[in-house]
């Protein structure tokens, strides 16, 4: 029996012009994380795309390498990514791994979006 690998993707409006919100659903794993890279990797991105994880319980390290990769993209084409709600177990391996210090992450999609 496999576990649940299902991912939900919500492309929202930010409350600004220039502000994307993905709001994600599910576990981000090998399993169910190429949709998101297909999303993310589909078009240029925003002026300011902002990842809401609060319904993201679990990430795996395929999971945190699509973060990255996206992250060093907005970087390079000087755009912002911020990761908003993120909840406490996938913080604890941002922490473990030390990526908490080159993401930018923001309590809440509201206090990212301020930042714009």
């Amino acid at each position: 029996m496999s576990p649940d690998v299902s991912l939900k993707i919500e492309p929202l409006p930010g409350s600004k012009p220039g502000i994307v919100i993905l709001r994600l659903s599910g576990p981000v794993t090998l399993q169910s994380v190429l949709p998101l890279r297909a999303l993310l990797r589909g078009t240029e991105p925003p002026p300011h795309t902002i990842l809401d994880l609060s319904g993201v319980p679990f990430m795996d390290s395929a999971g945190m390498s699509e973060i990255i990769n996206h992250e060093v993209h907005c970087r390079d084409k000087h755009v912002q990514f911020t990761l908003a709600g993120v909840t406490p177990r996938v913080l604890s391996m941002f922490h473990i791994t030390r990526l908490e210090q080159v993401l930018t992450l923001a309590p809440t999609v509201e206090e990212a979006e301020a930042r714009t």
